[in-house]
């Protein structure tokens, strides 16, 4: 009965008006997009209204800019890589854990007051179509929609390197085993059947000696952590390599997440990095390129900050510690120079510009909030070290809340 209702019903909503309203909705949302699209100006030219052009004054500034935020970048990266031989620069020092804080209070304060507020500026501006931009909060959705996607980086990133680093244990252990073997002089020529054995051997070969000897190293391994955990320092590490025997222990398991943490943060910095460098350098007015320096300076120093202590403790090689520090480095600055050179051709006053523009900081706030409250606010602040460390906490505490303050102050000016 339903379905001869609807093979009566269809028919007559396809011959009436159905097909008309598909049409009129589609040839709407094209129109609306290529509006939202268009490269021509929109508005008034504030700059010039105010008297505030001046483009070789402001190329002069784009030059001290480049330098001033490059010198900031490379300071703010290289302390940690640089610091980590030096005894209160270390990572596991309470001043680097409480200089952490406040970089992640300034990489807090970024996404919530300053990308997430320019996203919404650019995607509701009257420039835009009100249909769709300004029926649907666009700014708080993709920024959500980037956390989450932020949240599935992590998760598969980290399984990722959770089973890479398994299988290199295996390796390591399974030569271990036949190093131990050949040492105890039981030499293993063909294979038996499983259930002839040589004299002194377990179900499980020399395999059982390596495992009582692996339970030892790990055990030795997590009784000095329980013991240093509640003085305020990460013990080091002395007992060779029986350490890598620990599968699954908490500095692999710290380590991995590092890494992790390094590569999904450089990410979201870089993605901001290219649109603040892009929207520096087309512009022609030194009252809003002069402010910039100063605030992208800070705002550079302490995110390397932050990323170049992430880079350390995921203690990656030389090389690669490098490659990463000189790509944050070099990536406002390169905006910059590339904003510069498109300048004559790019309108940031166009829809298609705070469109982009907007898409991109909505991304970026996402990811920043999600890196600054899971990977460094919830993974320093929830941990035994700083509940053990009462004056750590309260040091840690006032550097975050005083680092989201400046940086949020820095909204009056940029």
């Amino acid at each position: 009965m339903p379905m001869s209702f609807l093979e009566d019903l269809l028919p007559v909503i396809w011959n009436g008006n159905f097909r008309g309203n598909i049409r009129f909705y589609s040839d709407l949302f094209q129109q609306k997009l290529s509006q939202s699209m268009s490269n021509t100006v929109c508005g008034p030219q504030d700059e010039e209204s105010e008297g505030c052009r001046d483009a070789v004054y402001a190329l002069i500034l784009k030059m001290v800019a480049i330098a001033a935020i490059l010198t900031a970048g490379v300071c703010g990266v290289a302390i940690p890589l640089l610091g980590k031989k030096r005894r209160f620069l270390r990572t596991d020092s309470n001043l680097f854990v409480a200089a952490k804080a406040f970089a992640a209070g300034v990489i807090l304060a970024t996404g919530f007051v300053h990308m997430l507020p320019d996203a919404t500026s650019s995607l509701t501006s009257p420039c835009l179509p009100k249909m769709p931009w300004s029926k649907f909060p666009f700014s708080g959705f993709i920024a959500m929609m980037a956390a989450l996607a932020t949240l599935l980086a992590d998760f598969i990133g980290t399984q990722y390197y959770a089973r890479k680093q398994d299988r290199q244990s295996q390796i390591v252990a399974r030569t271990d085993s036949l190093d131990a073997i050949s040492e105890s002089g039981i030499i293993q020529a063909e294979p038996r059947g499983w259930k002839s054995k040589v004299f002194g051997e377990e179900e499980g070969g020399a395999m059982h000696i390596v495992g009582m000897h692996a339970h030892a190293a790990h055990h030795r391994h997590s009784h000095s952590q329980e013991e240093g955990a509640c003085e305020g320092r990460i013990p080091e590490h002395s007992h060779g390599h029986s350490h890598s025997y620990g599968i699954g222990n908490g500095e692999d398991d710290a380590g991995i997440r590092h890494i992790v943490v390094s590569q999904v943060l450089e990410l979201g910095i870089v993605s901001h990095s290219v649109i603040i460098g892009l929207s520096l350098g087309v512009s022609h007015s030194p009252c809003t390129v002069k402010p910039l320096i100063g605030a992208l300076s800070f705002h550079q120093f302490f995110e390397g900050f932050a990323l170049g202590g992430c880079i350390s403790q995921a203690r990656f090689r030389t090389l690669h510690s490098t490659i990463m520090a000189c790509f944050f480095a070099l990536t406002t600055p390169i905006g910059i120079s590339v904003g510069m050179g498109i300048s004559s051709i790019y309108n940031s006053d166009s829809p298609r510009a705070l469109v982009i523009e907007g898409i991109f900081d909505s991304i970026s706030a996402g990811i920043l909030v999600y890196m600054a409250l899971v990977d460094l606010i919830a993974a320093d602040f929830l941990s035994k070290r700083m509940s053990c460390n009462v004056r750590l906490q309260v040091l840690s505490y006032f550097a975050l809340f005083i680092g989201a303050t400046l940086m949020s102050l820095l909204a009056l000016w940029a």
